[in-house]
């Protein structure tokens, strides 16, 4: 069977911030956003919530719960997603500390 000439795709290396790579704006808080969203959907799952009683616990409806679960950011702020978290049982740490440089400064949220 004859081989078929393989076609060079170009590949661009990513900047560390899909949102940034895309050309979104507000890319710090989606970043974080998400960062938050999936820490809030790990511990939904390792405490075996269902979305009813997820939703209870987080006292939101069993809609904002789906959103939530998919990913779709819209209506919550970093704010409401770290309320979330603090429900669920987890401490929240905003550090803040002086730039090393003069470049833009940076959102970034962490596990323990």
């Amino acid at each position: 069977m004859a081989r078929r000439p393989s076609k060079r795709i170009p590949v661009e290396a990513s900047s560390g911030n899909v949102f940034a790579d895309l050309g979104l704006p507000d890319v710090e808080d989606l970043d974080a956003k998400v960062h938050l969203a999936i820490m809030i959907n790990r511990l939904v799952a390792t405490q075996r919530l269902n979305q009813g009683k997820a939703g209870a616990r987080l006292d939101i409806s069993q809609r904002t719960i789906s959103a939530l679960k998919y990913y779709r950011l819209d209506g919550f702020s970093v704010e409401r997603l770290m309320n979330f978290l603090l429900a669920l049982g987890q401490d929240v740490e905003i550090r803040v500390r002086p730039r090393k440089d003069r470049s833009a400064g940076t959102v970034s949220v962490t596990f323990a």
